[in-house]
């Protein structure tokens, strides 16, 4: 009798060994490093938090009209009328009338992309974007302007391999930067970047960290300049996310801390942010027809009494 298994032990274990082999699978699966996914460029390591928490405020009255040509040519006009800040020694802020008109004209393809814009003031922008194979991209941005040593350009050559990116970066005024961020495991990615400014004889070394799940994304970098930018976003459900971002210079000993919020609705947008120097900041976009949308931008600076609004309107 005392030799007998009682009913059912060798069912049960059956499916414990059935369930320890599953999870061993699983394990297995997490950590295959011959197929771990391509991290995000060096540069949008932040994407998530600065599409949250900051946004493109402004402060005054915009109007944005697009009207395309064909497929993919189109043009824009841009007409700006508010304040624009001044630099001052003072705690107050110094602000002067101004109005601007800007046109534009845009080329996409599935390879190319261009885009062009000319302002009032002089001022030229232009930008591009070249396949120039499957996984080298270049990228081109150049900006000229009446007034001198104000004009710049940079060139960036992306290479995207495997489960890895890299970057070299040319620019005027012997500018020369490199990075390189790298898949570890398929939620971690580790980086490093490098810079040389001759004009400035400044050099400096950056290293990051990303930690990206389907739920939330944490992000942290440093670099010898003295910069310490620290990340979260956590994603509550489809239509809304909360973000918050720690920002620390060690050699200026300047901190700041802000938290915020994204809520998409049906046919809006509201995003929202508080920082540690008590300044409150709001940014609506909302779909008032199909090619229609409306824009409401608000910042409230109580430490420097320095309030921002702005409206404008969105077509094409």
């Amino acid at each position: 009798m005392a030799g007998m298994v009682p009913p059912g032990t060798a069912v049960l274990g059956e499916a414990s060994a059935a369930a320890s082999a599953k999870n061993i699978n699983e394990v297995g699966k997490k950590v295959d490093y011959m197929n771990l996914p391509c991290p995000i460029p060096y540069e949008e390591l932040h994407r998530e938090a600065l599409m949250s928490l900051k946004p493109e405020f402004f402060e005054g009255m915009r109007f944005d009209f697009t009207k395309g040509l064909n497929q993919k040519f189109s043009l824009s006009h841009s007409v700006f009328m508010g304040p624009m800040e001044l630099p001052s020694q003072s705690a107050e802020t110094i602000k002067i009338p101004t109005a601007h008109y800007e046109f534009g004209a845009n080329f996409i393809d599935p390879k190319l992309m261009l885009f062009g814009r000319v302002l009032t003031d002089g001022r030229l922008n232009a930008r591009v974007k070249c396949d120039l194979t499957e996984d080298l991209t270049l990228k081109a941005n150049a900006q000229l302007t009446n007034e001198p040593h104000m004009s710049h350009a940079m060139f960036n050559f992306d290479y995207k391999g495997k489960d890895y990116r890299t970057q070299l970066q040319l620019g005027n005024g012997a500018l020369f930067g490199a990075s390189y961020i790298q898949s570890v495991t398929p939620h971690l990615s580790l980086g490093g970047e490098v810079f040389w400014a001759g004009q400035h004889r400044k050099s400096g070394l950056g290293y990051a960290v990303r930690y990206e799940t389907d739920k939330m994304v944490a992000t942290g970098q440093v670099a010898s300049t003295g910069m310490v930018a620290l990340s979260y976003v956590q994603k509550v459900s489809e239509k809304v996310s909360l973000a918050t971002d720690f920002m620390y210079n060690y050699m200026s000993r300047d901190v700041t801390a802000s938290v915020g919020y994204d809520y998409i609705l049906r046919q809006a947008r509201l995003r929202g942010k508080i920082d540690s120097n008590g300044c409150a900041a709001a940014f609506l976009e909302e779909r008032l027809n199909m090619g229609l949308n409306f824009i409401l931008s608000a910042e409230l600076d109580h430490k420097k009494k320095d309030y921002k609004f702005g409206f404008g309107l969105t077509v094409g």
